[in-house]
C-alpha cells in the first residue's frame, strides 16, 4: 500500500508521491523559545518526528528541518500582520534579561526535552537571527517583482497580488476584509496586507537592511529558511492547525514568488490538545511543560507514547488517565522483552519458527498498512498488541522469543517508546552544591523583595540543570532529578 495522508491544502486525503523518487524533503514549524514548549507543542513536533520515522521506515530518505523562531513572533499571532510585543522581548522583560539571553536558554530547554520524547534529530534546526541575509534577499525579490511594496519605512506584501490567497485556509480575502481584526493603517494598500520587514526603534533586537534597521516578519522567517535548505518547491510543510492561518498562508503567498505554486506539496496538522474541552495553551494558562510531567514520576517515553497514542487529525483530550494508561501499556512491553528473553535456550520446533514468521510478516504488513492509511497510529498499535498476545503464546524457546523481540524492535523504529529512556544531557551544565545554595540564596532575597519573576527564573534555571526546587513550612529543600 502507498502512504496516503490528508493534505490540508486540497482538503483530502491522497497518494503521497514525492518530488524525487525515494527522497522526502520536509519542513517543520519549531519552537518559538521565549518558554519552555507545552506538550501541545510537542504533540505538533511528535507529528513530524512520527512522518519521519514511518517514511524511513518505508524505505524513504528524508531531509528534516525544524525551525527555531527567536525573534519576530509577536504576542497577538492569530490574525496576518500580528501585533502586539515580540514573544522573546516580552519574556526578557519580565525576566529582567537580555532577549538573546532568553532565545538561546529556552532553546536549549527544548532541546533536552526533545530528547527526553525521543524525537529524531532534524538534519538542521535554523535559527531565524541567523538567517536575516536570507529574509533581506527575499524581501528585496518580492519587492523587485511587484509582490511588496515600501511605505513608511515597512516593507509589506501585498495580498491582492496573490489572487490564491486563502487556498489553504479556506478564508477568502472578500470574507477576510470584512471582518478584519486589525486597526486601520493608512499604509497599507489592503487591511490584510501583511509586514515583510517591521520597523520598530523600541524594539531590542535589530538589523540593518536595505529598507532601514528593522527586524522581520515572522512569516518570512520560515519562507527563506525552508526555501534555503529545501529549495523553491518540497514536499512536505508541517506545522499545529493554529499555524494554518495565518501563519502558512502568508507563507503560501510569499513564497509563490509571483509563479503558480505552492511550494510545500503536501500540508499535515495536527489537531489542538485540549485540558477539559479547551485548547491547552500558555495564553489560557491550562497547558502542561515535559518537565511538569517529569517532575510528576512520568517519563519521557510515558509521555511521548500518550501523546502518540491520539490520530493526529483527532482533538485529544489530557488526562493523567491516559498517561497511566500509557504507563501500563509500556510496561507491558517490557514484561514482554522479559518473557521472551528468559525463555528455555533450546532448538525451537520448526513449526514453531515457521509459523512465528508468517505471523509476524502478517502483522508488520498490517502495521505498516496502518500508518499508510494517513498515520493511523490505532491501527498500528492493535497490531503490535495482537502479535505480542500471539508471540507469548507460540514462543516455547529463547530462539523464536528474540525473533518476536527483534519484530518488536524493528517497529520501535516508528513509536520510538522501548529499550532505555534516551540519555539527556544537563543543559547547561549540571551545578556544584556550593552553586546550587549561592543561586537558592539569591532566590531567597527576590523573594523577600517581593521580585518573584527573578525568583521564577532561578527556580527554572535551576530546573534546567537537573535540581529541583520544593518549597515548605522548614523552609526550601532541593534535590537533583534521578
Amino acid at each position: 500500500m502507498t502512504l496516503h495522508v490528508y493534505n490540508t491544502l486540497t482538503k483530502r486525503k491522497e497518494p503521497f508521491v514525492p518530488l524525487e523518487a525515494g527522497r522526502v524533503r520536509m519542513y517543520n514549524c519549531g519552537p518559538t523559545v521565549y518558554s519552555f514548549a507545552h506538550i501541545g507543542n510537542f504533540a505538533s513536533f511528535l507529528l513530524a518526528d512520527l512522518l519521519r520515522r514511518h517514511l524511513e521506515y518505508s524505505g524513504f530518505d528524508v531531509l528534516q528541518v525544524m525551525n527555531i523562531t527567536d525573534v519576530g513572533h509577536l504576542t497577538e499571532d492569530d490574525i496576518a500582520d500580528a501585533r502586539g510585543e515580540d514573544k522573546l522581548e516580552k519574556k526578557a522583560r519580565e525576566e529582567k534579561k537580555d532577549p538573546w539571553e532568553i532565545a538561546r536558554f529556552y532553546e536549549q530547554a527544548f532541546h533536552a526535552d526533545r530528547k527526553r520524547l525521543n524525537l529524531l534529530e532534524a538534519h538542521h534546526y535554523p535559527q531565524a537571527t541567523k538567517h536575516i541575509p536570507e529574509m533581506i534577499a527575499m524581501i528585496e525579490e518580492l519587492l523587485a517583482a511587484g509582490l511588496a511594496y515600501e511605505a513608511g519605512g515597512q516593507i509589506y506584501f501585498e495580498i491582492g497580488k496573490f489572487p490564491r490567497y486563502g487556498i489553504l485556509s479556506g478564508n477568502s480575502v472578500a470574507e477576510l476584509v470584512a471582518g478584519h481584526r486589525v486597526e486601520e493603517d493608512p499604509l497599507k494598500r489592503n487591511p490584510l496586507d501583511f509586514t515583510l520587514w517591521k520597523k520598530d526603534p523600541k524594539h531590542l533586537m535589530q538589523w540593518d537592511s536595505p529598507f532601514g534597521r528593522g527586524f522581520p516578519g515572522w512569516h518570512i522567517e520560515c519562507s527563506a529558511m525552508s526555501r534555503k535548505y529545501l529549495g523553491d518547491v518540497f514536499d512536505i510543510h508541517t506545522g499545529g492547525e493554529d499555524n494554518i492561518f495565518p501563519h502558512h498562508e502568508c507563507e503560501i503567498a510569499q513564497s509563490s514568488g509571483g509563479k503558480d505554486r505552492i511550494f510545500a506539496r503536501y500540508w499535515l496538522h495536527r489537531r489542538h490538545i485540549l485540558v477539559d474541552g479547551r485548547k491547552m495553551s500558555k495564553s489560557e494558562g491550562n497547558f502542561f511543560t515535559v518537565r511538569d510531567l517529569l517532575e510528576k514520576g512520568y517519563s519521557g517515553f510515558e509521555i511521548r507514547f500518550a501523546l502518540l497514542s491520539t490520530h493526529y487529525r483527532s482533538s485529544a483530550n489530557f488526562t493523567f488517565q491516559g498517561l497511566e494508561a500509557a504507563r501500563t501499556t509500556l510496561r507491558s512491553f517490557r514484561e514482554f522483552r522479559r518473557n521472551m528473553t528468559f525463555l528455555p535456550e533450546r532448538p525451537p520446533p520448526a513449526a514453531e519458527i515457521e509459523g512465528l514468521r508468517a505471523f509476524r510478516e502478517r502483522a508488520d504488513q498490517a502495521f505498516r498498512q496502518g500508518l499508510d492509511d494517513d498515520l493511523n497510529i490505532s491501527v498500528a498499535l492493535r497490531e503490535v498488541h495482537g502479535f505480542l498476545g500471539e508471540a507469548n503464546k507460540r514462543c516455547t524457546t529463547r530462539p523464536s522469543g528474540l525473533d518476536a523481540l527483534a519484530q518488536l524492535d524493528a517497529w520501535d523504529r516508528v513509536l520510538g517508546v522501548c529499550g532505555e529512556e534516551p540519555s539527556v544531557d544537563r543543559e547547561p551544565p549540571g551545578l556544584s552544591s556550593q552553586e546550587v545554595e549561592s543561586l537558592l540564596e539569591k532566590r531567597q532575597a527576590a523573594r523577600a523583595r517581593k521580585d518573584f519573576a527573578e525568583a521564577d527564573r532561578i527556580r527554572q534555571l535551576l530546573g534546567s540543570r537537573g535540581v529541583v526546587v520544593k518549597d515548605g513550612p522548614q523552609g526550601t529543600r532541593w534535590h537533583r532529578r534521578d
